[in-house]
């Protein structure tokens, strides 16, 4: 049973993360949930971790997983955008709720810092949540090698879900392929006739192409990660 300000925090931290993708800043909790100070917000967090309705991911800042919802506020339509492999529950622990999964095949390794050679083999397959597919598209999975996504919350050893489609918004994160020959993964921005590949890493700079040089090969719609 949770409090009505522990629901209205875990309503929060749902409907910013289907809007941005990321959860909001403790700042942003204390003052949508009009609290006088970020220690309330530490105590709400805390408890609704005890609970087992979030959890909280280490050496990430902001870094919030929803794990499940009650009932009344489950939505059709809501998709945790990261998704954990965790080990089997121990014995005696309560059942888990089935999930749909589909098969997707890993097609090797994608760079998240310079390109890497282009994607042309499957190494293996991997489950991913229906829920996580969205379209109507072909998708596919990608190894992330480098950091030059990491503040998008794209670690080094992720596994990325894209969906295949050959035109991106600005502001996507796309894999593209780098004149026929390289593939990385990078956010996409259209700049006067140029395409720029931004990285999530002030260590990185951006690479910018004319527009023939880069074609999308797909846009990422989901994350998994083992831990």
């Amino acid at each position: 049973m949770l409090t009505r300000k522990q629901l209205e925090l875990l309503d929060f931290i749902r409907v910013r993360m289907e809007a941005d993708g990321v959860p909001p800043s403790f700042d942003e909790m204390k003052d949508a949930l009009d609290l006088k100070s970020k220690s309330g917000i530490h105590r709400l967090i805390t408890a609704l971790e005890e609970r087992g309705f979030i959890r909280r991911l280490a050496h990430r800042a902001r870094a919030i997983e929803i794990v499940k919802l009650p009932e009344a506020m489950e939505k059709p339509g809501f998709r945790p955008r990261l998704v954990a492999q965790t080990p089997a529950p121990p014995s005696g622990a309560l059942p888990v709720a089935a999930i749909h999964a589909l098969e997707l095949p890993v097609m090797g390794r994608i760079a998240a810092g310079v390109p890497i050679e282009a994607i042309n083999h499957v190494s293996h397959h991997v489950a991913v949540p229906g829920s996580m597919l969205t379209g109507s598209g072909q998708h596919y999975a990608l190894e992330v090698r480098g950091d030059s996504m990491i503040e998008a919350g794209i670690n080094d050893g992720d596994i990325v879900v894209i969906r295949e489609q050959i035109t991106a918004e600005n502001g996507d994160i796309v894999v593209a392929l780098v004149e026929d020959q390289e593939a990385t993964l990078k956010r996409f921005r259209r700049r006067n006739g140029m395409i720029a590949l931004e990285a999530a890493n002030p260590a990185y700079e951006t690479r910018v192409y004319p527009d023939h040089a880069v074609k999308v090969q797909g846009r990422l719609v989901g994350l998994i990660r083992t831990y």
